[in-house]
């Protein structure tokens, strides 16, 4: 199965990590750049590790850093699957808000040239990043998706809609009624790792081994066998990144 969004640049150990996500049965894994030194460090870690590929970002966070989308385009020419993550962030507000808005639009822009879907970080911004999204015509996927009250449009636009450990903690009650709604050839499962390991594992550095806990509780959410339930997301992840 597929972990289709991991920061391994942000582990102490990647190279431990895909080894045990391996002996997980997680054969394949989809590390995110969230700037230019994150894509750089993904796109090294990815040649020399099979099954791993490599979306290139600049995530909202880093959105004052100085990094420029024509850099990025210079790294992602020809050796990434995805543009991301990128988006808006007004919850922790690290970087200018004008800022975060240039740099969404013109990652959306690369993405079109380039022809690859596009990866959505999105927190306390849903209206404007979804007004944004509207003159994109390409593949989104709404990465660590949090936001019920927007899924009726997410669908309605043909969204890929990713679900992280966060779905299986016990007051998500209303985040797995929304994964429910997902028709299944749109739905993904992530880590996100470092961040929001699953409950089983809750407290522990997450990691891409640990996507399993977040598939079994979406297919018992949803009544559905595991095994088959990875199985469509790993088709979908296919059509999404081109990965199989």
């Amino acid at each position: 199965m597929i972990d289709t969004h991991a920061h391994l640049d942000a582990l102490e150990d990647p190279v431990g990590a895909i080894a045990r996500a391996r002996e997980a049965g997680v054969d394949r894994i989809v590390t995110i750049g969230t700037g230019l030194s994150s894509t750089r460090a993904s796109l090294a870690l990815a040649e020399g590790e099979a099954g791993v590929a490599v979306a290139a970002g600049i995530h909202p966070h880093q959105a004052a850093d100085g990094d420029s989308v024509e850099d990025l385009a210079a790294l992602a020419d020809g050796k990434i699957v995805a543009i991301g993550e990128t988006g808006l962030d007004f919850f922790r507000d690290y970087a200018p808000r004008d800022e975060q808005r240039r740099l969404f639009a013109e990652q959306l822009e690369l993405a079109r040239d380039l022809d690859k879907p596009v990866i959505v970080h999105m927190r306390a911004a849903e209206d404007e990043t979804m007004t944004m999204l509207a003159g994109f015509d390409g593949m989104v996927v709404m990465h660590c998706f949090s936001s019920p009250d927007l899924l009726p449009v997410a669908l309605e636009r043909g969204y890929y809609v990713s679900f992280a450990g966060n779905v299986t903690f016990p007051k998500a009650a209303e985040l797995r009624e929304a994964a429910v709604s997902v028709p299944a050839d749109r739905l993904l499962v992530e880590t996100d790792c470092p961040y929001l390991a699953p409950q089983p594992v809750r407290g522990k550095t997450n990691e891409p081994a640990y996507v399993v806990h977040t598939l079994a509780s979406l297919a018992e959410t949803r009544g559905e066998d595991r095994d088959e339930l990875a199985q469509r997301i790993d088709a979908n992840a296919a059509a999404v990144f081109g990965v199989a």
